[in-house]
């Protein structure tokens, strides 16, 4: 099978770079996203067992201490729960928005960059696709009579602007899909969890007594 030719993209036209840039953009983008919530997402409904049989022993300064150390927006989220076990209902819920409100759009992030690259690369193709047409017209313009290869460089630059473009936008889109699936079903995690360790810190474990718990306060002063 022959190799592919790189002179295409300088048969292109001027923006096969702007493609090229836009589509190195997105590689990135899609990677650093790709690990970034691959890190964040946990085993959510192990994570919650794990807490309550730790809870179930009256170790809150234990569970608390998991939290810390596992990463992503469900941990953080349950954790805002656990540090305000003894609060109210009203005021538990409160502060458990408050850690999803500033955790949820880190998630989220650089995902409508993704979403522009898809969006914009076909235009950017389109571009090229005129402007291949200007330079076959123009060779027109030159004289009642114009060769074949004056004709195909035109039109050439506009079929393969064309078709660079699509084949940007067509993966792009895929990742889009791809990476808010991901941040989807990580928002699931939060809300399930939240709500499952709520339920839990105000029916069984204030039922079970929380007398010989440790006191949040001072996990909260060894933590500053």
């Amino acid at each position: 099978m022959p190799g592919f030719d790189f002179s295409l993209f300088t048969q292109g036209g001027p923006m096969m770079p702007v493609l090229v840039v836009l589509g190195m953009l997105g590689l990135v983008l899609f990677i650093e996203r790709t690990l970034y919530l691959h890190r964040g997402q946990i085993r959510a409904k192990a994570f919650i067992e794990g807490l309550k049989n730790i809870l179930a022993k009256r170790r809150l300064v234990e569970a608390l201490t998991v939290c810390e150390e596992t990463p992503g927006p469900v941990a953080a989220v349950v954790k805002a729960a656990l540090l305000h076990a003894d609060d109210s209902a009203d005021a538990m819920r409160f502060h458990v928005q408050e850690a999803a409100v500033v955790e949820l759009p880190a998630i989220e992030r650089r995902l409508g960059s993704v979403a522009a690259i898809a969006q914009v690369a076909p235009l950017v193709g389109l571009l090229g696709t005129v402007l291949g047409f200007i330079t076959t017209f123009a060779a027109f313009e030159k004289g009642d009579y114009v060769t074949a290869s004056a004709l195909s460089t035109g039109m050439k630059q506009a079929l393969l602007s064309t078709a660079a473009s699509l084949m940007l936008a067509i993966p792009a889109h895929l990742a889009y899909h791809f990476l808010s699936g991901r941040v989807r079903a990580i928002v699931r995690d939060v809300e399930w969890s939240a709500n499952e360790i709520m339920k839990y810190l105000l029916t069984e474990y204030r039922e079970g007594g929380a007398a010989d718990a440790p006191p949040i306060q001072a996990y909260a002063q060894d933590k500053k």
